[in-house]
C-alpha cells in the first residue's frame, strides 16, 4: 500500500490540469504576444485564468500577475513594495517563523538598509498582537504575515492584524504569504484588507512552476523582472501559457463543492491526531478542528530523528516531510517554525510533517499509524545505542 502524506510539500496534478495544459501545449501552442490567430488562441487562456482567479476573489483582472510560483509571487510581493515605497520609510514587520522564501527576502532587504523586525508567536504559532501594536511606527511601510504556516498549520488572524495595521495607517501595505491557505479558505482581499496575496499552483493540484500575486491596484509595486514588458510591464517574459491554463484550472476545481472537501479535510486530519495520540513520548504540534489548518499535522516523536523516521516510513512507502521541502537542502539549519513555538532541541530534531488532500484515505492513516507502532520501539532503542 502507497500513502502519500506530503501534500504541503506538493499535490498530484488533477486530470482537468493536465488535459488543459497538453492542449495549450500541443494545439495553441502560440506566443501569446503574437497578433496571429496562434497567439490570439494563446492569450485566451491567460484571459481565462484571470477571469478565474479575479471572481474567485473578487478582485479585478488587472490585480492578477502571473508568477513562476509561491517563491516569486513572495519575492515581488515584498521587494517589490519595499523598493516602491522607500520614500515613505524603510521599516517591515514580519514574523519570526515565515516561510524561507520570505525571511530569505527579508534579510535580502535587511542588507539594502531596511529595518526588519520579526514578531515573536506563542506556544501555538499565533503571532502577538500586543508586540505588533508596539512595533509598528512612521517609518512601517509593509507587513507581512503568513496565513497559514506550511509546517505547523497554524492559522494567523490576518483579519485582525490588518484591521490593527490599517487603523495606525492605511497606507501600510499588508501581505499575506496565502500559499498554504488558498483552496483550504475562502479569501477576500479587499474585504479583509489584504494588499497583496501569493499563491502557488501546485499546492492546489495545479502544475509546479505556477502561481500568481494579487495586487491591489491601490498600491505602488515595482516589478523584479526586467524585459519585454509583458503583464504589464510588472512580470516581463513570455507567459508559461500551459502552467497558466492549469493554475486557473485548478483554482476553479479547488473551489468545486469547497465545503464538503474541507469537512473531509479536517474529519481525516482529527482520525489521524486522535489515532496517533495513543503513541507515547510524542508531541502534536498542530490543532484539532478548525482551529488549525485542515490539512497539516506537525507530531514530535521524542528520541526518534526525523530523517530516520522519514526514511522508515518511506521504506513501506509511506511519504511524508520532516519540514518544509523548500529547506529540504539546508537540514543542519534549525526550523524557525518549531523554535519559534518554542520546541526543546530534542523536540525540533524529531518533528515530522503529516500533509493530507481530499484524495486521503482513513486506510491510508490506518497504515501509517501501523507502521509508525510497529517501528518506533526499536528506533527509539536504536538512537539511545
Amino acid at each position: 500500500m502507497e500513502a502519500y502524506l506530503d501534500n504541503s510539500a506538493t499535490t498530484v496534478v488533477a486530470e482537468e490540469v493536465k488535459d488543459i495544459m497538453i492542449k495549450a501545449m500541443c494545439e495553441d501552442y502560440g506566443n501569446p504576444s503574437s497578433l496571429h490567430l496562434k497567439g490570439v488562441e494563446a492569450e485566451k487562456y491567460i484571459r481565462t485564468a484571470k477571469e478565474i482567479i479575479s471572481k474567485n476573489l473578487k478582485v479585478e483582472e488587472k490585480e492578477i500577475i502571473f508568477t513562476s510560483g509561491g517563491t516569486e509571487s513572495n519575492n515581488l510581493a515584498i521587494i517589490g513594495s519595499a523598493t516602491a515605497n522607500k520614500r515613505a520609510g524603510n521599516h517591515i514587520i514580519t514574523s519570526c517563523f515565515e516561510h524561507p522564501s520570505v525571511l530569505s527576502t527579508m534579510e535580502f532587504l535587511k542588507e539594502q538598509g531596511y529595518r526588519i523586525t520579526y514578531l515573536p508567536v506563542d506556544k501555538d504559532g499565533i503571532v502577538d498582537m500586543e508586540a505588533l501594536k508596539n512595533e509598528l511606527c512612521e517609518d512601517t511601510i509593509l507587513v507581512s504575515i503568513m496565513y497559514v504556516n506550511n509546517e505547523i498549520g497554524a492559522v494567523e488572524p490576518v483579519n485582525e492584524i490588518s484591521k490593527i495595521v490599517k487603523e495606525y495607517n492605511p497606507n501600510i501595505i499588508f501581505h499575506v504569504d496565502a500559499i498554504q491557505s488558498f483552496g483550504k479558505y475562502v479569501i477576500n482581499p479587499k474585504k479583509a484588507g489584504i494588499d497583496l496575496l501569493s499563491v502557488s499552483g501546485h499546492k492546489i493540484n495545479g502544475p509546479k512552476g505556477s502561481g500568481f500575486l494579487y495586487a491591489s491596484g491601490k498600491i505602488k509595486l515595482n516589478p523584479i523582472i526586467y524585459g519585454g514588458g509583458q503583464q504589464k510591464g510588472m512580470r516581463s517574459g513570455t507567459e508559461n501559457v500551459p502552467a497558466i491554463a492549469g493554475l486557473g484550472e485548478a483554482v476553479k476545481l479547488c473551489y468545486k463543492d469547497f465545503n464538503e472537501k474541507i469537512e473531509k479535510l479536517i474529519s481525516i486530519k482529527d482520525y489521524f491526531i486522535d489515532e496517533i495520540s495513543v503513541i507515547e513520548n510524542i508531541k502534536i504540534n498542530s490543532k484539532k478542528g478548525m482551529e488549525g489548518a485542515p490539512h497539516i499535522v506537525s507530531v514530535s516523536f521524542i528520541g526518534v530523528r526525523s530523517e530516520v523516521m522519514l526514511h522508515t516510513l518511506e521504506e513501506r512507502d509511506i511519504y511524508v516531510s520532516a519540514g518544509s521541502a523548500c529547506s529540504s537542502n539546508k537540514q543542519k539549519n534549525v526550523s524557525a517554525t518549531l523554535k519559534g513555538i518554542g520546541l526543546k532541541p530534542e523536540e525540533i530534531d524529531s518533528t515530522i510533517r503529516f500533509s493530507f488532500s481530499c484524495d486521503t484515505t482513513k486506510e491510508e492513516i490506518d497504515y501509517t499509524i501501523d507502521v509508525i507502532k510497529e517501528n518506533i520501539l526499536v528506533l527509539r532503542k536504536f538512537i539511545r545505542k
